[in-house]
């Protein structure tokens, strides 16, 4: 950062409970004008829950918010936010997916009313995408149900950062680039940094501690409900940014039982020069011209890469409706299971428990008698909640309680749980915190030693490398076959643009 800015708002001993559970712990927080602020820390840390009081959408039990210079604002809601310029782009998408893209624009810009609402909704949300995403092929007529699940987030995006009355201040963004691949996510950081040269200020929550040192100024990091430290940016490696967040892999080490290992460490799969063992997945993309075939054999971790909505998660599907049967396009030897990236329309059961959510893809196997034996249910909601270090007080809370990448844990823990010979696994890490993540690899590569298999499509270079073969994808075909030895970023980036390259 050049010359101090004047703070632009502050926290102030901002406390929240759920109940029991004790969310925020008299958190302080400051944020200058035309600042980016990175937030981390793991799933459970309170990040979420301070940017939607900071948002008003969620009230404090106690603390006070004051903007810029003035007396602590009374009774701060969603009214107070918005008209102070602040806007929250959160985790969970609010779309609505029957609508299209230019209705959900003009839900959220209310101002656009009258003749020609249409055309206008329209010209401001195709302009910011513009802006923010060139080269999106969004078109505002598009229904929003229809789009991928990148495709809608950048036109949550898009829509909060479009100004169509009143200021923009500040601009809240946790974990907006969850289902974006890396040059799309790219776009949008590139342009974060634009606004705050501006003037705006923009506070990023990302578990990609990648984009949280290269594009903000400044991090402050959460445990427990709490900031436990604040430094800029510039001060920390990724290493000591990991240390800083500490706990993180104690958490889960104690939950699992196993010994130490520093999330920043990168353990990559072993290159192997031959595949061996039976396939169990054979699948042609319904649009394969080329002769090339996806193939998985037992106990490889198969990587699924290329830009976001380029028949990835088509792919998973059709391997998925395959199992059990033949089909034209895929045969499948063995049980299936499916990890879903986009967890609040494809994965979790949001009326069940965090409990039922876990076993429900095991529940025929603890019958006894024609019922369930509830022993044996609990017993694996128990042991589940510890492997994955699910942060709960009592697994029969509701799904909808947790963290975003604590319902994730809870999506693994269900097919990991399950009697599935393979895992297909839909860019699954969304949310989810660095800690955790290092755990599931290794729980990945241990199912996989075991002779599971696993099919992972995933938007993150660095999670190819875990795997055993790569697959790239470009418009819904398979445009390279890469073993782990010949895999690198630029051949990946290559063959998602230029089908030749491959």
């Amino acid at each position: 950062m050049g010359e101090p800015h004047s703070a632009l708002i502050r926290l102030a001993g901002i406390a929240k409970s759920f109940g029991a559970v004790m969310a925020l712990r008299g958190v302080d927080l400051a944020i200058d004008r035309g600042e980016c602020v990175g937030l981390v820390g793991h799933n459970g840390a309170g990040k979420s829950t301070l940017m939607q009081v900071l948002a008003g959408t969620l009230k404090p039990d106690t603390g006070a918010i004051t903007v810029g210079e003035r007396e602590p604002v009374p009774g701060y809601g969603v009214q107070d936010a918005q008209g102070w310029g602040i806007r929250c782009v959160f985790q969970e998408l609010s779309l609505c997916p029957n609508l299209t893209v230019a209705e959900n624009a003009r839900i959220r810009h209310p101002s656009l009313k009258g003749p020609g609402w249409r055309r206008r909704a329209a010209a401001l949300i195709v302009g910011e995408l513009d802006r923010i995403f060139p080269g999106h092929g969004i078109r505002p007529s598009d229904l929003v149900g229809d789009l991928t699940l990148g495709r809608r987030q950048m036109v949550e995006i898009a829509s909060t950062f479009a100004v169509s009355t009143g200021r923009l201040d500040l601009i809240i963004l946790d974990e907006p680039t969850s289902s974006l691949d890396q040059v799309v996510a790219r776009q949008l950081l590139d342009h974060v940094r634009r606004m705050t040269a501006e003037g705006c200020s923009v506070i990023l929550i990302s578990h990609i501690l990648g984009e949280i040192l290269t594009t903000t100024d400044r991090i402050v990091v959460m445990k427990d409900g709490a900031v436990v430290e604040a430094k800029p940016a510039r001060d920390y490696t990724r290493e000591s940014l990991v240390a800083a967040m500490g706990t993180i892999i104690d958490d889960v080490t104690r939950a699992t039982g196993g010994p130490a290992q520093p999330a920043a460490r990168h353990d990559p799969a072993p290159a192997k020069t031959e595949r061996n063992g039976p396939v169990v997945v054979e699948a042609n993309p319904p649009r394969q011209r080329n002769g090339r075939s996806l193939v998985a054999r037992k106990g490889e971790i198969i990587g699924l890469g290329g830009l976001a909505g380029h028949g990835q998660t088509s792919m998973l599907v059709l391997i998925h409706d395959a199992a059990g049967r033949r089909t034209r396009f895929a045969s499948v030897a063995g049980k299936v299971a499916f990890v879903a990236g986009d967890r609040q329309t494809d994965g979790v059961f949001p009326l069940w428990s965090i409990g039922r959510n876990v076993t429900i893809r095991s529940l025929g196997a603890m019958r006894r008698f024609g019922l369930i034996d509830a022993k044996a249910e609990r017993a694996m909601e128990s042991r589940w909640k510890e492997r994955m270090a699910i942060r709960t007080p009592d697994m029969d809370n509701g799904i909808l309680t947790l963290s975003g990448g604590n319902q994730q844990k809870a999506l693994f823990a269900r097919a990991l749980a399950s009697d599935a010979d393979v895992i297909l696994m839909d860019d699954p890490m969304r949310g989810v915190d660095i800690g955790t993540k290092e755990e599931v690899y290794r729980t990945i590569k241990e199912e996989a030693a075991r002779g599971r298999t696993f099919l992972w499509y995933t938007t993150e270079f660095e999670e190819l490398e875990h795997c055993d073969h790569v697959y790239v994808f470009r418009t819904g075909v398979l445009v390279a076959d890469l073993p782990r030895s010949e895999l690198s970023e630029e051949r990946v980036l290559q063959s998602s643009f230029e089908e030749a390259a491959a």
